[in-house]
């Protein structure tokens, strides 16, 4: 799989493949044709109750990721993810979020487990 990752304030290119936003909520300030995505998975999201706990505090990133996981192993997340795994399967894909932080954050929980299982 060619998953890649990049910041929603980052300009878009042909390389970037086929462009899918992670995050439930639009990136603040950017235009919807900066964004030149091919889809907004607003259900791929963490929940908002684990957003709002996460809070980007690198201290509770080991936590994250692990709650994050088991949202995504159910419901509407769930079916989110796998259609997000079978366009990774046939593309090449770039997921964009909006998160300061490009070590911790949801997109780089994606990309592992889209890659690893």
């Amino acid at each position: 799989m060619d998953i890649r990752l990049k910041r929603a304030y980052e300009t878009a290119n042909n390389v970037d493949g086929k462009r899918v936003l992670v995050d439930g909520l639009w990136p603040r300030g950017v235009a919807k044709e900066k964004l030149a995505l091919y889809q907004w998975q607003k259900d791929i999201a963490p929940s908002a109750e684990l957003r709002k706990w996460f809070a980007h505090d690198r201290d509770k990133w080991p936590e994250f990721k692990q709650r994050y996981r088991q949202e995504l192993s159910s419901g509407e997340q769930q079916t989110a993810f796998e259609s997000l795994r079978a366009l990774c399967g046939e593309n090449r894909v770039t997921l964009v979020f909006s998160a300061k932080d490009e070590q911790c954050n949801n997109a780089v929980v994606l990309k592992e487990l889209l890659q690893n299982g």
